[in-house]
């Protein structure tokens, strides 16, 4: 986390998230302004880490063998033809899709398989990708014209869907002297390194913090005011179309429990629950006619149900 702040300056929070994301083994979808720092993370995430680390710019022509790989047929010199196959950028360990939602929904879908099996079929067979293998995806908010929105199947892959806002005013200039800096030195500076036998043990022992049982009850609540919100409140009745499915009860249990582990404790609070909620329900939960009207997002609903469940 040390080696990461010290080039990603001012988004201490949104590191914290991705961390908790890989922890869990999960993906993360990165949405935020062009300029930000979503590339600058990844990169540094992949370096940080000792991933094998690749990058796939999205565009509206990518198709899925871009992505996945093709088989080629070749000629040997005894003039025998077999088809070899030569793999795409998705078999790695870090694969960065860069502005994810500018493909095509083919070219998107040709991800959903890698990200929830962790192996790909081409041609008929099974190919196994890296391991540990991730995805973080990046998306901006605005310019939404020629892009395609991602389907909730491929939403739902997503562990956590994390918010890269602007940086407050007083880190401004640390990123002006540390760009002004980098631009003197013209070099890598150098990185503290994590092995990734340290990365699998501490996933191991993230997983095993303790979760009391009320603090489990809380978790469920959250989920369940998501689908049943008139027991709740009238107004978010009027405004969910669908709730969150138990998959994410799964994420925010692993989230929950990766981001106690951070923060250097070996149990689970309702405030790391709260912490990471919005992170893993707001891309798993449908809005309304009536919720678009009023112009509300999935940050509001979420807003309000851990409002309305307060600890």
């Amino acid at each position: 986390r040390k080696s990461i702040t010290a080039r990603f300056i001012g988004q201490e929070r949104v590191v914290e998230l991705t961390l908790t994301a890989l922890l869990c083994g999960g993906h993360g979808l990165l949405v935020g302004l062009p300029g930000l720092g979503k590339t600058r993370l990844v990169e540094t995430l992949s370096t940080v880490m000792g991933m094998d680390g690749k990058r796939v710019q999205f565009t509206p022509d990518l198709m899925p063998a871009d992505i996945l790989g093709s088989e080629v047929l070749e000629t040997d010199a005894k003039g025998t033809r077999s088809f070899r196959f030569i793999e795409g950028p998705v078999f790695c360990q870090l694969l960065m899709a860069d502005e994810i939602n500018r493909a095509s929904p083919r070219t998107q879908s040709a991800l959903l398989q890698a990200m929830q099996e962790k192996t790909v079929t081409v041609a008929g067979q099974n190919r196994p990708l890296g391991k540990p293998f991730h995805v973080l995806a990046t998306q901006n908010p605005i310019e939404q014209e020629g892009t395609y929105p991602l389907p909730e199947a491929q939403m739902d892959r997503f562990l956590m869907h994390i918010l890269v806002d602007y940086p407050a005013p007083e880190t401004e200039r640390q990123i002006l002297a540390l760009s002004r800096q980098e631009a003197l030195d013209q070099a890598q500076e150098t990185i503290e390194k994590i092995s990734q036998a340290t990365l699998l043990e501490a996933r191991k022992q993230a997983l095993a913090v303790h979760m009391a049982e009320p603090v489990e009850e809380y978790l469920v609540q959250l989920i369940l005011a998501t689908r049943n919100t008139q027991a709740y409140d009238g107004a978010l009745a009027q405004w969910l179309d669908y709730g969150a499915s138990p998959r994410a009860t799964i994420a925010l249990d692993r989230c929950s429990r990766a981001l106690a582990w951070l923060e250097g404790r070996d149990f689970v609070t309702p405030d790391d629950v709260r912490a990471v909620a919005p992170a893993v329900l707001r891309h798993r939960i449908g809005l309304t006619y009536e919720a678009e009207a009023e112009e509300l997002s999935t940050e509001n609903i979420v807003t309000e149900i851990l409002n309305t469940l307060m600890v």
